[in-house]
């Protein structure tokens, strides 16, 4: 990626989307006006679709932009993901008269961003969470297991993860109604139905799988990063005293499955380049087929922001970093596919929650109040333990090295309260409540 690459458009320096990261997106000009794939630059969106149109956009595969997610084109390859970033690059540097000199033709290809309705970007087959951090691990099982063995014998040997609900992944934007189910409270002796009372976010990020495998065809270590074609942020809700009583023995079910919001803009591997690092030292070394020899984490900064009704301001609660995740994506991936596992392109994988070593750096409120022994005191005087109806909860992340910005937008979502049954228990009759 060259150094020095400027666009000919205004970006501010602080921006997301500068011209090292141009990551993709669906867009349309309204809510039922047609999906396509747009790239962000600055404050605008870059209509590909209108750009292949106009033979601005060479493709091996025609009509790959007009689709209403990104999945075609990502299943164009690797080699096209490359000629078509370099493409546009070209395009909107400063020394490229094409966009830069005919305001008629940018009037055709250009979008401001906040006039367009922003959807989600890939069709997503399956979609997989894992528990990658070290941190998060030990606290949560300080927390409800035992503090001398907080991970489990399996935790260190092997990236732990569990096969979610795709059909429940949303964009940033759409609202979070508050889940319910059973609850099982200490000292009753059965659970009770109710909404939970316990709603909690999940700090991760997610990548998109980019080349499909056939079942039997376990992916090789050295292979995993051709099949990864970009990333996103991933807000994983989570309803904690649901989990609680129900994650025995087959692990979370409805806890996690109301919602999974990823942000807008897949951010490529690509653009990512020049923020790796190694990521953690694993002890013990791990077997054969997990092991890589390269750097295999981000530098990726991410935060969290709640924003009370009340309030009028957000208040950053959480700020943390991609590079502590102890096992990588390239070994969650290799071990999602040892067993035989198929993958397909568009399949979403979660990082698990991403805590850092301090206490500010906690990537859940599970965490950050200790389930609620120590609250949150926010600006404006409120008080949180978990969330409450109306919060926003408002993800961020970026990376930046040598002058240069990537980042990733934000995935944002407001609660709304609870819709369900309520049972008379006397009569068995039920009759719905909103």
């Amino acid at each position: 990626m060259a150094h020095h690459l400027t666009s000919f458009l205004e970006i501010d320096a602080q921006s997301d989307f500068t011209i090292h990261n141009l990551p993709y997106g669906i867009f349309s000009e309204t809510a039922q006006a047609e999906k396509r794939v747009g790239v962000a630059i600055g404050e605008w969106v870059l209509d590909l679709a209108a750009l292949e149109q106009k033979g601005l956009l060479q493709l091996t595969t025609a009509n790959c932009f007009n689709q209403p997610t990104l999945n075609k084109f990502i299943e164009t390859g690797k080699q096209n993901w490359h000629t078509v970033r370099s493409t546009l690059q070209s395009l909107l540097s400063a020394e490229n008269p094409t966009l830069r000199d005919h305001a008629d033709l940018r009037q055709q290809v250009m979008f401001k961003q906040e006039d367009v309705v922003l959807h989600l970007p890939i069709h997503v087959p399956g979609y997989t969470d894992f528990y990658s951090s070290k941190e998060h691990a030990t606290n949560v099982g300080t927390m409800f297991r035992d503090p001398k063995n907080a991970l489990l014998p399996n935790w260190s040997e092997l990236p732990v993860g569990y096969n979610g609900r795709a059909s429940s992944v949303i964009v940033s934007g759409k609202d979070i109604v508050r889940p319910s189910g059973q609850i099982k409270l200490p000292n009753e002796e059965r659970p009770m139905f109710s909404a939970t009372r316990k709603l909690d976010f999940e700090l991760e990020t997610a990548f998109v799988v980019g080349k499909a495998t056939e079942l039997g065809e376990p992916i090789a270590i050295e292979n995993a990063w051709e099949h990864i074609f970009g990333m996103v942020l991933l807000n994983d809700w989570s309803a904690r005293d649901i989990q609680q009583w129900e994650y025995v023995p087959l692990g979370p079910f409805n806890a996690k499955t109301f919602a999974s919001a990823i942000s807008p803009w897949v951010v490529t591997m690509e653009a990512l380049e020049p923020f790796k690092v190694k990521g953690p030292e694993q002890q013990p070394k791990p077997l054969g087929y997990l092991q890589e020899n390269t750097a295999n984490s981000y530098d990726i900064h991410l935060s969290v922001e709640v924003q009370t009704p009340q309030s009028e301001q957000a208040n950053v609660i959480c700020q943390t970093n991609f590079k502590y995740m102890y096992w990588s994506m390239s070994q969650q991936l290799t071990h999602h596919t040892i067993a035989g596992c198929n993958v397909q392109v568009g399949d979403l994988m979660g990082s698990g929650t991403i805590s850092g070593p301090t206490e500010d750096s906690y990537g859940s409120l599970l965490e950050l109040t200790w389930n609620t022994t120590k609250p949150l005191n926010l600006s404006n005087g409120e008080k949180r333990g978990f969330l409450e109806d109306g919060d926003r909860v408002v993800m961020k992340g970026y990376c930046e090295k040598n002058g240069i910005r990537v980042g990733f937008g934000e995935v944002a979502n407001t609660i709304l309260p609870a819709r369900h049954f309520r049972f008379n228990e006397q009569k068995d009759e039920r009759y719905e409540t909103v």
